[in-house]
């Protein structure tokens, strides 16, 4: 699996990206042969190699000829995109972002997706940026695109609508999911733009993943900047891991002074709050005294509530956060019919083969107090109907 790894200590815009991608070997010819296609005129492409905080990284200039480009709503770029002789998934892709991003400003200016007209999303330097990014990325072949916490800025900046904070609103919508932080800079360091396409294609956000590095690139802004190098940078690398995999977060507290009778309760209302999984550990902690470790898996997005259930439902003063890599097989549910009634079977899959089989274990409950037949003859009947699923 290839993987393209976006690092945004300097924020994130829709030129960076493209700059970051030429590096990378994204070819100027390539772009505009692209771009060609969507049969558009009134702008020229240039790069050039610039240094940002003494580090050389690739800069694109998007010359517009004309003096005022027309508003355009969703529909007219949508028509732009589908109209032309793109593969289609850069077509769908490009159209995916595009669709987002006229969402997030029709929801801050409190219009109708329809109605949305501003120079955002209608900029024909807009439409290059997220076209030309989709098809760098999909021209060096990735298979993956991860990206780090977002350096968002700080203070306000000067939009079509008036002076406003950064992050800018629609900037801030579209960043919703992923990490984002300020490290004071005082300028706007995530566009509406750059949000919209890398929330759009990023799969998951993290640290460097574990990966064999093949290439980096660095993608740079407009300014220099006093405190940080303004470039964007990404890494591109391999996997041997094929397993389709997720994030997934792991929470910890150890407990040693409260009550046992409450730990069903907490993994009750663990498992009400979206908990993926939740199991109980006894340890032994500092002066050798016995205690429970409390492990909880969740998605990402839902860690927090659950670090705040922990606190308030625990004893515990403390909860630790993992977020790491989970690889999971594809999962099915398929029905079987046994002597004693329908059970269901849960099927794992690599590659489309068969590698686990296992009765749901509620059904086979349930048809153990029907019948009055012992749970294991009910799961073996299961296991043996199933049998059958392996040779189909």
């Amino acid at each position: 699996m290839r993987i393209a790894y976006f690092d945004c200590f300097c924020g994130i815009s829709g030129d960076m990206i493209l700059g970051a991608l030429l590096d990378l070997g994204f070819k100027l010819e390539d772009l505009r042969s692209i771009l060609g296609q969507l049969n558009i005129s009134g702008f020229d492409l240039q790069e050039r190699s610039v240094k940002r905080g003494g580090i050389t990284g690739r800069k694109i200039d998007i010359n517009i000829s004309q003096k005022s480009q027309p508003l355009r709503n969703l529909t007219h770029i949508r028509q732009i995109i589908e109209q032309s002789s793109l593969s289609n998934t850069i077509k769908n892709t490009s159209c995916h972002i595009f669709n987002r991003l006229a969402k997030a400003e029709a929801r801050i200016h409190g219009l109708t997706i329809e109605k949305v007209h501003f120079h955002e999303i209608g900029a024909l330097d807009t439409i290059i940026d997220v076209v030309g990014a989709v098809a760098g990325l999909n021209l060096l072949k990735i298979d993956k695109v991860s990206v780090s916490a977002i350096n968002v800025g700080s203070g306000t900046v000067n939009t079509q609508h008036g002076m406003l904070p950064v992050p800018a609103p629609a900037a801030l919508e579209l960043l919703k999911g992923l990490n984002i932080y300020s490290d004071g800079t005082d300028c706007e360091l995530a566009t509406p733009t750059g949000a919209a396409i890398i929330s759009s294609l990023a799969e998951n956000y993290s640290s460097y993943p574990k990966m064999r590095v093949n290439a980096i690139g660095y993608g740079a802004g407009n300014r220099q900047i006093k405190n940080i190098p303004n470039l964007l940078r990404i890494t591109i690398g391999d996997t041997h891991c094929n397993y389709p995999s997720e994030q997934i977060s792991i929470l910890e507290a150890d407990i040693d002074d409260m009550n046992p009778e409450y730990y069903g309760w907490i993994m009750k209302k663990a498992f009400e709050a979206g908990a993926v999984d939740v199991c109980m550990i006894p340890i032994y902690i500092k002066n050798n005294r016995p205690a429970t470790r409390i492990n909880i898996l969740s998605l990402p997005e839902d860690a927090q509530n659950l670090a705040g259930l922990l606190l308030s439902e625990t004893t515990s003063l403390g909860v630790r956060i993992f977020t790491t890599e989970r690889i999971k097989l594809e999962r099915k549910i398929r029905p079987v019919q046994t002597l004693f009634g329908q059970v269901n079977v849960k099927i794992a899959l690599l590659d489309g083969k068969i590698k686990n089989i296992a009765p749901e274990y509620r059904d086979c409950i349930r048809l153990a107090d029907t019948t009055k037949r012992p749970l294991k003859e009910i799961y073996q009947a299961a296991l043996t109907a199933a049998d059958a699923l392996i040779n189909e």
